[in-house]
């Protein structure tokens, strides 16, 4: 199967609630239609993920970003107009229609936008925002390499697209705006420095 028709079946299983691990920029994702609570119930049990633990979105354009964000601040907006696509996670308050299981109960969500071609292509088509942890179990280092992912999902997932090693191999940096001023909540590839430089 070619590329393009990998990134077709997965996009079409993802719509129907289906899982499918996938190669991002920074590790590998396993992702399942985010607005579906179904699937991302699916997706804890599968990863032994304890449920208190939120899952980020990914997205393909800043249309999806404002179908499930409210209240975007203009700091908020230009740290995306930077960052986005890229390893770059950010804490935005979330809009009704993304499901409580997704956030852990809280009112706000982490959005990433890939900057990996498959990983973006595949939201672009499944149309919706794909809750994407990394494909590992709970605890776990996170999966940058498809065999040992597929050891640990065999018979667990739907599909999965080999992309091989992943290009960064630690997961996104993870900001917040609090009050106007960007938290690092986790660190990634982007620094702290590079943020703060886009929005003076």
């Amino acid at each position: 199967m070619d590329m393009a028709k990998e990134i077709e079946k997965a996009a079409e299983l993802i719509k129907k609630g289906k899982i499918v691990i996938f190669p991002t920029e920074t590790v590998y994702g396993i992702g399942v239609n985010g607005l579906d609570s179904n699937a991302v119930k699916k997706l804890y049990e599968i990863k032994k993920r304890p449920l208190n633990k939120p899952i980020s979105l990914l997205v393909s354009d800043m249309e999806m970003v404002e179908q499930i964000a409210r209240d975007i601040t203009d700091v908020e907006y230009q740290i995306m107009k930077t960052f986005f696509p890229g390893p770059l996670t950010i804490i935005l308050k979330k809009k009704e229609i993304v499901p409580d299981i997704v956030t852990s109960g809280s009112d706000t969500v982490g959005i990433r936008m890939p900057s990996e071609k498959i990983a973006i292509e595949i939201v672009k088509q499944a149309g919706v925002p794909i809750a994407t942890p990394s494909a590992n179990i709970s605890g776990k280092p996170s999966g940058t390499n498809i065999k040992s992912i597929m050891q640990d999902f065999e018979g667990k997932v739907d599909f999965f697209i080999d992309g091989g090693e992943s290009k960064l191999g630690i997961g996104s940096t993870i900001v917040q705006v609090i009050n106007e001023e960007p938290k690092i909540l986790r660190e990634g590839s982007i620094t702290l420095e590079q943020i703060k430089q886009v929005i003076k």
